[in-house]
């Protein structure tokens, strides 16, 4: 009889590559990330191999006998569905979303277009082009706000703007990483990030920094960032939280694995912020605390992750 129903094994995943590093402004953090999901996958059995992703990691790749990735690359050239086409041209399967879903997710601008579109709340915003006004931004969207660049993460180029004097030096610093620079209503409230994982959404965590907001500081490298799992949320609340983050992964064509943060105001109401589709995998990321508040280990994170490359179009 066939085995149509037996587990996957780490030997039935064959040679894995490993991509981390890449070439964006995440290039560190992504191989503390990779670093971290290799030792993973070794620990786990899987015949996993490490590769720094350069301008020439398709030919790395052909060439190297592998047979499927996963991708620990952050940002661009990782993050946005360059990879991923990549990817599908050799063929080879990889973890986590796919082309669109990438690109969707990486571009803040066209995530919150997306996001209103499918009628789900998301802060207002504008689009900074160099002509736009200090003043027509202030009118449109008061004070305080938040100027990002629309293509980086790990909070990167992000300043929160308190006063008009400071819009400038925020809109200098975003056009700094990106061409594409937006301005955000501020939320102010409890932040929340959502772990999702093959179709399961993992315990949702309240992020508590006494920092003006979560930054790459308190992402990474404070020892003052608080992680509350659970959340704290009514059971009623928590379901409302989770099902926006499933609806909000959906509709940027999210696959495989991901991470929604997203802001809960004074009134209760949530705010989408974004979709990390490679979500930070280091000693200080949420996905992992998530899963372990779960009861999964970070070995089974990693396997399980892997496992979505058996999902992907390749």
């Amino acid at each position: 009889m066939a085995e149509r129903h037996r587990t996957p094994q780490p030997a039935d995943l064959g040679r894995v590559a490993v991509l981390m590093g890449g070439w964006s402004a995440e290039r560190e953090i992504s191989l503390r990330s990779g670093r971290e999901v290799l030792a993973g996958l070794q620990a786990r059995g899987v015949d996993a191999h490490a590769v720094d992703a350069g301008r020439d990691v398709l030919q790395v790749l052909d060439s190297g006998g592998y047979d499927r990735a996963f991708i620990a690359l952050h940002g661009r050239g990782g993050e946005d569905g360059v990879i991923q086409a990549g990817l599908e041209l050799l063929g080879m399967p990889y973890t986590g979303s796919g082309v669109l879903g990438s690109a969707l997710a990486m571009d803040k601008l066209r995530s919150k277009q997306v996001w209103r579109g499918a009628g789900l709340p998301t802060p207002e915003y504008m689009t900074l082009r160099p002509e736009t006004p200090d003043e027509q931004v202030l009118g449109s969207l008061g004070l305080p706000l938040i100027v990002k660049p629309a293509h980086e993460g790990s909070s990167i180029g992000m300043t929160r703007v308190t006063t008009a004097a400071g819009l400038d030096q925020a809109r200098a610093e975003a056009a700094r990483y990106d061409g594409d620079v937006l301005a955000e209503r501020w939320i102010a409230g409890e932040e929340y990030t959502i772990s999702l994982l093959g179709g399961e959404v993992l315990p949702a965590i309240r992020l508590e920094t006494p920092r003006t907001f979560y930054d790459f500081a308190a992402k990474y490298e404070a020892d003052d960032t608080q992680y509350h799992c659970p959340c704290g949320l009514p059971e009623g609340e928590l379901a409302r939280l989770n099902a926006l983050a499933e609806d909000a992964f959906r509709a940027l064509d999210g696959r495989g694995w991901g991470r929604v943060d997203v802001m809960r105001d004074a009134d209760g109401a949530f705010w989408l912020l974004e979709v990390n589709t490679i979500p930070g995998m280091t000693d200080h990321s949420l996905v992992p605390m998530s899963a372990a508040a779960a009861g999964m280990d970070f070995q089974e994170l990693v396997w399980r992750i892997l496992l979505t490359s058996e999902e992907a179009g390749a």
